[in-house]
């Protein structure tokens, strides 16, 4: 089983200016596995990107690992 949690993390901190604020909760449930993202305020646009792009970018990768897998995964952020 891949660990969606461990990769979508890798993909942020290295993305954000304050790694050290990223936290990510993964959740298994009947749909599929639900990836929660939480960064610094300053850094949500930098997850974000333009348009959407980075975020999709990350939902894409997340995805192609499940599909790998057999499995589905939703990714998304939590803007606080």
């Amino acid at each position: 089983m891949v660990n969606y949690k461990e990769l979508v993390e890798f993909i942020v901190k290295h993305l954000v200016t304050q790694p050290e604020s990223v936290g990510v909760e993964g959740s298994e449930g009947e749909g599929g596995n639900k990836i929660l993202i939480r960064v610094a305020h300053e850094d949500v646009g930098r997850v974000i990107g333009k348009r959407g792009a980075t975020i999709n970018a990350i939902r894409l990768l997340a995805k192609a690992a499940a599909v790998k897998a057999g499995e589905r995964v939703d990714v998304d952020i939590i803007e606080d």
